[in-house]
């Protein structure tokens, strides 16, 4: 099938053509805008999940723009060679960038429905996923670095979406600053790999890669770099303040963003230099319980709704670190137990974006009734929106991982495995996990309970209100049936992403 076949590259080139395209069909009218917006990112969706069928089907494929073999990329030949590899893993990941953004944009219909302010709005999210698609899909180590850019120019002016308030101004240049001095770890880290062995795609590098000092060098640098794009300790600075002042279906998209860099972050391990040493792994492991202690001990003390929900997801990463790097503990990872840690964190990854994206759209729904971000000037809004506040309540059951719903099982594989490696870090998690219950359940009681509000008593528009309905539905149906989506997609994306030799072979 001719679509399959070019899927990796139109997953790329269609939201970027459609990103160029929308600001003049927006001079049309509204209709045909949001037509076409949604039209491109459904078509995105369709292509994503086409090319995963395809992969589980039939195994790895490889799309190279230019030079056929890396032979004929010599002074004489075709001096470009651009590889996109597609695995079990960044399938998986394509598939969840591309359907959370066809959400957002479903819920932005209601959300933010002046004209002239979504021409920009859609331009910017179509940017922002070809950024975050191009990072998920390409095998060449510079063009992970031009991917990369796109995601932090694009989010950097998403951030900075209500340009008259200051405070938007201000997140957006800490975000800017932050991506900027990730951005030039990369960049040194390529060049440092590209003047030793004068190869990019991250297959060719993996096969020849011999652990010199500047290979170590290459990898702590790449590893700090994404762990600062995916807002961990110690460099989470930059994620409430971006998360806190962008409207609420950005904030939905900067979470995205952020587990997408940690898929990078995970394929650089993994592949391109795979140590599988215990030491990385408790690196990553306390890297994580950090991120879910600091997480939710801020979150305690926040009045912001927008932010307290924004350091919930330091916390959340963190559960994926810890989970990833007790796999790495475990030597070899390719043991059971360490194989469950490591699915038990690839699983998170999917159970994140669904639980703190339905809390960031709830949020938005809040702030869109009542204009109000401060929990001390709410109460009572669940008399006038009961379905908003099952919808909230659901957000706060999920993410803090309680049964039926899809955070309990992605949880319970991490503490179960971590609890082999040590005991102390699970129960430091499983603390975590209660104590972020017992926040959102604070902010539950501030928003929903107590006397009827004089405002909040505005309809929710029903884009809105499908939004939040569709991530609603996937969480309990991942909770009610998670042997299936452990068994079909995380196991094929683990088992993709830790042998190595079968990604390398694909282009080699």
């Amino acid at each position: 099938m001719i679509l399959v076949e070019h899927a990796a590259i139109l997953l790329i080139a269609f939201p970027l053509l459609g990103a160029f395209i929308t600001p003049i069909v927006g001079r049309v009218n509204s209709l045909f805008r949001d037509t076409w917006v949604i039209t491109v990112l459904a078509f995105t969706e369709l292509l994503a999940v086409l090319l995963g069928y395809d992969v589980l089907q039939n195994g790895i494929s490889v799309y190279t723009l230019g030079a056929r073999l890396p032979a004929l990329t010599s002074p004489s030949g075709i001096p470009v060679r651009i590889i996109l590899e597609v695995d079990a893993m960044n399938a998986f990941i394509s598939v969840i960038v591309s359907s959370i953004a066809l959400v957002v944009v479903w819920y932005c219909l209601g959300f933010m429905n002046q004209s002239r302010v979504l021409d920009k709005l859609y331009t910017l999210i179509l940017l922002l996923l070809t950024g975050m698609l191009g990072l998920t899909l390409t095998g060449d180590l510079f063009n992970l670095f031009v991917f990369l850019e796109v995601v932090s120019i694009s989010s950097a002016a998403l951030i900075a979406f209500y340009v008259h308030r200051g405070e938007s101004l201000e997140a957006a240049f800490k975000y800017m600053v932050l991506s900027s001095i990730g951005a030039l770890m990369v960049l040194f880290a390529v060049a440092l790999i590209y003047g030793q062995y004068n190869l990019l795609s991250m297959a060719a590098v993996a096969d020849k890669i011999q652990n010199t000092f500047l290979d170590e060098v290459a990898m702590v640098l790449l590893i700090s770099a994404f762990l600062l794009k995916a807002g961990s300790v110690p460099a989470h600075m930059w994620k409430p303040d971006a998360y806190g002042e962008a409207p609420a279906p950005v904030a939905v998209l900067l979470l995205t963003s952020a587990l997408v860099c940690l898929y990078v972050l995970f394929r650089i391990i993994f592949t391109v230099f795979n140590p599988a040493t215990p030491l990385l792994g408790w690196v990553l492991a306390i890297l994580g319980v950090s991120s879910i202690f600091l997480g939710v001990s801020m979150a305690l003390i926040q009045n912001n709704l927008s932010r307290l929900i924004a350091y919930s997801a330091i916390a959340e990463i963190g559960f994926i670190l810890l989970g990833t790097g007790s796999g790495l503990i475990e030597a070899p990872y390719l043991s059971m137990v360490g194989f469950n840690a490591i699915s038990g964190g690839v699983f998170h990854i999917l159970n994140d974006v669904l639980d703190l994206g339905l809390l960031f759209l709830a949020a938005g729904a809040v702030f869109y009734l009542t204009g109000e971000r401060d929990l001390n000037r709410m109460g009572g809004l669940g008399h006038t929106q009961p379905l908003l506040a099952v919808f909230f309540l659901v957000g706060i059951f999920a993410v803090s991982g309680l049964p039926p719903f899809n955070g309990f099982a992605s949880k319970m594989m991490i503490y179960e495995s971590v609890y082999v490696f040590n005991p102390l870090l699970a129960i430091i998690g499983i603390l975590g996990s209660i104590l972020m219950l017992a926040v959102f359940v604070k902010v539950f009681f501030s928003i929903f309970l107590g006397v009827s509000p004089a405002k909040g008593h505005g309809k929710l528009p029903k884009s809105m209100l499908a939004g939040m309905g569709v991530l609603v539905l996937l969480i309990i149906l991942i909770g009610l049936f998670p042997a299936l989506v452990v068994d079909y997609l995380i196991s094929p994306a683990v088992n993709a992403l830790i042998n190595s030799q079968n990604y390398i072979g694909g282009v080699l």
